[in-house]
């Protein structure tokens, strides 16, 4: 067997300052302390520490490594992502997927990565005043974070799920393109959602937090920050809690962590929710609200040929035909992909149960599928959704599904299913509880336009957080000031897709990376007085 190098556990024996979940540790003292260590965290706390500034990562989850990553769900899905792959809305009504991990999200995603399309900068500039975030401003730390991560074009042929979409749109006129990831000698396994084990995804885990921490970084993991302690506009000291090793329930006593500068990268509900357990001012009321979840809905396929989309790249084809076509602030639109298939997952989001289910499931290995990603916040009717605490302090995210996200959904089950169809599904399967295996084109249609659109009814999912502490030129409309930092407390930045004022329109990883370049590398120089970048 063929033992790759593994540059966690180098470090670890080069004597990284890691400290996993410490039953009894004395109180630390640091000049940037980074909670999360996601898309946000990773890229902060490598220009803060090279930047010279003593910088502290604090993290929920564990740290593992690519010989932890045995490309097995019932490993992955406990381990690396929060609740265990099933957070859910507060209505049970969307499931959403969310990494709790070091590297967080970037640890288990599928590597897709866009630019912040430019409509959406357009809109943030009219609604929200960020006349700073334009794609022309921003072309900059782009390009840095993508040399930096190896963003770039994916030269092998698709895999089977994937080379359907592209197939099918193109026999209906529909463009549809190739998909960059952020990989390097990829081996095209299919299995990044449980953590790369061959550390070609170039995920905050294996590329900025080790360059951090040879630079010094202390890292505390299993570790949640439960309160910012806060006076006279600052944050005096974060109260931590060590966690047992599910990571579930308290295990130790509390420490705390004083630093001159706390950046929250903990993500769009994590981080509205430390600040709201914090009762940090909110004056407005704009804290946790207008979250975003580019809400997604199903379409499975029974092919006659093998199409096993559990193997090869996840997720390399996608249109855009159906975002373009419709204005940003009008019916919302939605981008369709071709996500990866495992039986776990699969099987606990496709709909029906019994002999219909155990029929589904025994022809995986035929069965092709696609998502479509909706976008939300651009609308009235899509205010998102807001974060709300349960009595224990922890959060959970209130959702309402209304009929105009679901009149898009609609659209989107028409749209992947007449592409299926083109691409010469034999049987087409709306994720949807009273929808049917239907065998033409003309039958799905009639039957998805009276399908009841209702929550519970119809399966919804999502793997993207957005907003919830929303950056804007005025206080009044945002929680953040366009550079980052908390309106109302002095020493507080905000690095991760909770910034965010409505949906991205696309996969967010990079716009987190771009965006938080930008901010990171002034707010390095502010703290520390030296010019820093990642490249």
């Amino acid at each position: 067997m063929v033992q790759l190098p593994d540059p966690i556990r180098e470090g670890l024996e080069r004597g990284w300052k890691v400290v996993n979940a410490p039953a009894a540790q004395p109180d630390v003292r640091c000049d940037v302390l980074i909670i999360g260590t996601g898309a946000g965290g990773g890229i902060a706390a490598e220009l803060m520490s090279k930047a010279g500034l003593d910088v502290v990562l604090l993290e929920e989850g564990m740290l593992k490594s690519s010989r932890d990553f045995k490309m097995r769900e019932a490993d992955a899905y406990p381990q690396l992502y929060q609740e265990s792959a099933a957070r859910k809305t507060k209505d049970k009504g969307i499931n959403i997927l969310q990494g709790r991990t070091v590297g967080g999200s970037t640890t288990v995603n599928w590597t897709s990565s866009f630019r912040t399309p430019h409509p959406t900068l357009a809109y943030w500039n009219e609604k929200f005043g960020l006349a700073d975030y334009t794609p022309e401003k921003l072309v900059p730390f782009f390009l840095e974070a993508e040399q930096r991560l190896n963003v770039s074009a994916w030269l092998t042929p698709p895999n089977e799920n994937n080379d359907l979409l592209r197939r099918g749109a193109a026999k209906l006129g529909i463009p549809a393109a190739a998909i960059l990831r952020n990989v390097r000698n990829c081996w095209n396994l299919g299995y990044c959602g449980m953590g790369c084990p061959t550390n070609a995804k170039q995920s905050m885990l294996v590329s900025t937090i080790p360059v951090a921490m040879d630079k010094g970084a202390r890292l505390f993991t299993r570790c949640q920050a439960k309160q910012l302690e806060l006076a006279d506009g600052k944050i005096k000291s974060v109260l931590v809690q060590p966690l047992d090793a599910p990571g579930l329930a308290p295990d130790g006593n509390p420490f705390r962590i004083t630093a001159k500068h706390v950046i929250l990268s903990g993500g769009a509900i994590n981080s509205p929710a430390l600040l709201m357990r914090s009762k940090a001012p909110d004056p407005h009321g704009t804290l946790g609200r207008r979250t975003f979840l580019h809400p997604v809905v199903i379409s499975s396929a029974l092919m006659d040929q093998k199409v096993e989309g559990f193997m090869g790249a996840p997720q390399t084809i996608y249109t855009d035909h159906f975002l373009d076509t419709q204005p940003i602030d009008g019916p919302m639109g939605f981008k369709l992909e071709a996500p990866p298939l495992h039986p776990v997952l699969f099987a606990s989001t496709v709909h029906g149960f019994g002999s219909m289910h155990a029929d589904i499931m025994g022809k995986f290995d035929r069965t092709h599928a696609l998502l479509a990603l909706m976008r939300d916040g651009f609308h009235p009717d899509s205010p998102g959704g807001r974060v709300e605490l349960r009595s224990d302090g922890s959060p959970v995210l209130d959702y309402p599904l209304n009929d105009y996200l679901f009149a898009a959904a609609r659209r989107a089950f028409l749209a992947m299913a007449e592409i299926q169809f083109a691409a010469g599904a034999k049987t087409v399967y709306p994720v949807h509880e009273q929808a049917g295996g239907y065998t033409s084109w003309g039958q799905a249609k009639a039957a998805i336009e009276t399908l009841p659109m209702k929550p519970l009814l119809t399966r919804v999912v999502s793997a993207h957080v957005m907003g919830g502490c929303g950056l804007a030129a005025d206080a009044k409309r945002g929680v953040t000031r366009p550079d980052g930092r908390h309106w109302q407390i002095e020493n507080l930045s905000i690095f991760d897709g909770s910034l965010f004022p409505t949906s991205i329109g696309a996969n967010p990883q990079l716009s987190i990376y771009g965006i938080v370049t930008k901010l990171g590398e002034a707010l390095a120089e502010q703290l520390s007085g030296k010019k820093v970048s990642l490249v």
